[in-house]
This record gives C-alpha cells, sequence and structure tokens, in this order.
C-alpha cells in the first residue's frame, strides 16, 4: 500500500492552504440527539459521529453519478469543513425528515447530510444550536479494540463535544482516504468499527511522527491552528500504512 504523508500538500486539513480557500466552500453538517433526559455519552457521541461520516462517504449517493456526489465533490475540493449541532424532540424529529443518515452508536444518534453550501444550511438545521454541546463519561472508556482503527486525541487540548466530534470525523476521513478500495469495502461491510481515545503526551509524541494520518485544525473555532486528531490502524479492519 502506498504510504500517505501525515499532512500531504494538497490536504484540505492543511491550515492556509490558498487553492482551495479560493473554491466554493461548503461544509457537512451532523447532528446530534441529546434529550435532556437521556444524553449520551461523550466517547459514543464521538466514535458514532466519526462512523457516520465514513458512512456517506461510502454510500452510493455520495459516489459516482449518486444524487450527493457533486455535494461531496465540491466539498472535498474546498476545505474539509465539518459542523456538529444539537438537537432534541420536535427538532431532531424535524432534522431526521431531511436527506441524510441517522447512525446509531450505543447511547448516541447522529444524523449526517450531505454537504450544503457555507451560508446555505437548511432552515431545520440552521436554527439548531452549535453551542452547549457538553456531555460526559459515565465511566472512563474501555481499552480499543486492536483489531479496530483508533482516532487519537490531542491530550493537550480542550475541546467541546461538538467540536471534538468534528476532529474525530476529519481523523476518519484522513483514514479512508488512505485506505485502498478493497480495505475501504471490508472496513465498510463490517460496519466500520472504530475507537476514539485521547492519547497519553508520550505517546501522542510518537504518533504525530509516525507519518500516519493526521488533522492539523485550521484554528477557525475553539482552539489554535495545530494537530489534533491521528488515525492509527487496526490488525484487521483499515490497516493504515506506516512509517
Amino acid at each position: 500500500m502506498t504510504h500517505v504523508p501525515a499532512t500531504p500538500a494538497d490536504s484540505p486539513f492543511r491550515s492556509g492552504h490558498a487553492p482551495r480557500d479560493a473554491a466554493p466552500q461548503f461544509v457537512l453538517p451532523l447532528v446530534v440527539r441529546i434529550e435532556r433526559s437521556a444524553p449520551p455519552a461523550r466517547t459514543d457521541a464521538l466514535e458514532t459521529a466519526a462512523r457516520a461520516v465514513l458512512v456517506l462517504l461510502g454510500d452510493e449517493r455520495a459516489l459516482g453519478d449518486g444524487e450527493w456526489a457533486e455535494a461531496v465533490r465540491g466539498w472535498e475540493d474546498a476545505r474539509i469543513r465539518k459542523v456538529v449541532r444539537r438537537a432534541r424532540g420536535a427538532e431532531w424529529r424535524r432534522a431526521e425528515a431531511l436527506p441524510g443518515i441517522t447512525v446509531f452508536g450505543r447511547s448516541a444518534e447522529v444524523r449526517v447530510f450531505p454537504p450544503v453550501p457555507l451560508d446555505g444550511w437548511p432552515k431545520d438545521l440552521a436554527r439548531l444550536q452549535v453551542s452547549g454541546t457538553e456531555l460526559d463519561d459515565p465511566e472512563p472508556p474501555a481499552g480499543a479494540d486492536p483489531a479496530a482503527p483508533v482516532l487519537w486525541l490531542n491530550p493537550g487540548l480542550t475541546m467541546s463535544a461538538g467540536k471534538s466530534m468534528a476532529q474525530a470525523g476529519h481523523g476518519a476521513q484522513l483514514a479512508w482516504w488512505a485506505l485502498s478500495d478493497e480495505a475501504r469495502t471490508a472496513w465498510r461491510k463490517a460496519g466500520f468499527p472504530l475507537a476514539v481515545r485521547t492519547a497519553g503526551p508520550a505517546q501522542w509524541a510518537e504518533l504525530i511522527g509516525s507519518g500516519l494520518p493526521l488533522v492539523r485544525d485550521a484554528g477557525f473555532t475553539e482552539i489554535a491552528p495545530g494537530p489534533t486528531v491521528v488515525a492509527e490502524g487496526g490488525e484487521r479492519f483499515a490497516p493504515l500504512p506506516r512509517s
């Protein structure tokens, strides 16, 4: 398998990449269901958001001549923006009525929609809140399955759950791009198993120098520009190139 550098020169995740900035800008909307009485666990929400991005990328409507393909291509030709909003009750039901895909975790529900122009959100999504997406894990997450990919978060950053969900989605997308068609098919058929965990400081230092796919945030919201997520392959699903 061809080695993919951590931050290729043409990566849409690379900060300050002028040609992509000049292209029409799109955003991938994700909506997480957060009911007052039963909010999802934070880690499950992050993992479900990452899988939602992969489900959309692998959907036939997003490929070839599919009905979402043109929007996906336009989005991938510009900066790869993802925005996570929250909904409950009637808000969630209105979001469910729009074209998209709902992905279920153990406790989380995330609906992903085809990309929309940066200033062209559907009104039922535009009215949803971005801020306030704060979630907790009732218990520390278990160790990651060594057979599945792990999206490692930068331990030096403090991000809201919504921001972290978007970053996990970026990491999953870079992992998808780094794979062969055969590996993508196997991962998709397995249901996109993956984990999201926070790396230890020493582990993070090793990861960002490993040559694995690395997300570099542009710094538009919450955090300064810099590395946020490393995507590490599993033993059986989505084996990624290593340095």
